[in-house]
């Protein structure tokens, strides 16, 4: 069973031979740690790093709004600054904070930019006829932030807040312009026939969601519903990621056409997710940043992804489980997050 098979089953519930784990180190990582030593780790676990070949120096690839002093403006207009090479900024200058500058705004060309990069369709054509050719699993996707976040980054949180509350008649116009871009997007990846599809946009916070869920059902949702449609009527799965505690909108999101939820684990609570979604609908688990991780012991982590694995896999499939290391992890804890992903991956084997 290749790759794509596998993540197929586990999506499919068809009896995958193992849990699909993914490591993803972050670009900021290589000049936090010493390099030899992730590199070591990642020759000790092949199964997470299949295929990878060692490197004299890791030169990381930083994108237009991860790079350290230099003030980025995306194609909307968003004024993007960062701290810390490889890690992605914020938006510092909003396009729209007055409606007065409305007449004059113009969405980006979708044929050109994903919105937040400039893109090439043609590479991106050519990648995915390799990835076909090589049997392996094609994944199409919006931007970070296609909507939500888009209209956030545009006008500002407080004002994008303030405008849905208070009903504002511009707000329907620019979210229409953001639905419009998107939707093309999403038609040009559907001319490619992915197997997949993901809308990644986080909706959560620490506590609670970033807007009320009256707000997102009236404003957001039909959105996404129209923009995950064509996906959907072509067979391809849909993905969906959001960070933060979303607890009040995931019946929004399975209803609007979500069939993978890539969800963070001890901000919605394992028991939670278990009780909500394990044999149901097919869990993207994303592994705990923040404590166990960052502060405990190697032990800890071993317990909490077999506890992970226990509560929400099975047999049949139905999980994924996906950890992003950024700086400040103890490399005792990588190496034990490493092992634990790996000895578990084929529990139910």
């Amino acid at each position: 069973m290749n790759h794509r098979e596998n993540i197929l089953r586990s999506i499919r519930f068809e009896r995958p031979e193992h849990i699909p784990m993914t490591f993803a180190i972050n670009a900021a990582c290589w000049h936090h740690y010493p390099q030899d030593a992730l590199q070591d780790l990642m020759e000790e676990h092949r199964l997470l790093f299949a295929g990878y070949k060692r490197q004299a120096q890791v030169k990381p690839h930083y994108g237009l709004n991860q790079r350290k002093d230099e003030p980025y403006q995306d194609p909307w207009g968003c004024g993007w600054q960062t701290t810390d090479n490889g890690i992605t900024g914020s938006v510092h200058g909003h396009p729209l904070t007055d409606w007065t500058e409305f007449d004059l705004y113009r969405a980006p060309d979708p044929n050109t930019t994903d919105g937040t990069y400039p893109i090439d369709w043609q590479n991106i054509r050519a990648d995915v006829k390799r990835r076909k050719a090589n049997g392996n699993l094609v994944c199409g996707g919006l931007p970070h932030g296609h909507t939500f976040l888009r209209l956030q980054d545009i006008r500002g949180y407080e004002n994008l807040l303030c405008d849905m509350l208070d009903d504002e008649p511009n707000l329907s116009r620019l979210i229409e312009m953001v639905e419009n871009f998107n939707y093309q997007y999403v038609m040009n990846w559907m001319e490619l026939k992915p197997d997949l599809m993901s809308y990644p946009e986080d909706l959560g916070m620490q506590v609670g969601p970033m807007l009320s869920p009256d707000c997102f059902r009236r404003y957001i949702k039909p959105v996404y519903r129209r923009i995950m449609q064509p996906a959907r009527d072509r067979g391809c799965i849909v993905h969906m990621h959001s960070d933060g505690d979303i607890r009040t909108l995931v019946d929004d999101l399975i209803e609007g056409g979500v069939e993978v939820i890539n969800l963070q684990d001890l901000v919605n609570g394992i028991d939670w997710i278990a009780n909500k979604f394990a044999g149901r609908v097919c869990i993207d688990l994303d592994i705990d940043r923040q404590l166990i991780t960052a502060r405990g012991s190697p032990r800890q982590i071993d317990d909490l992804i077999r506890e992970e694995v226990e509560k929400l896999g099975s047999q049949q499939g139905g999980l994924m489980m996906i950890y992003g290391l950024y700086p400040g992890v103890p490399l005792d804890n990588v190496k034990a997050l490493m092992d634990a992903m790996e000895k578990y991956s084929t529990y139910y084997a």
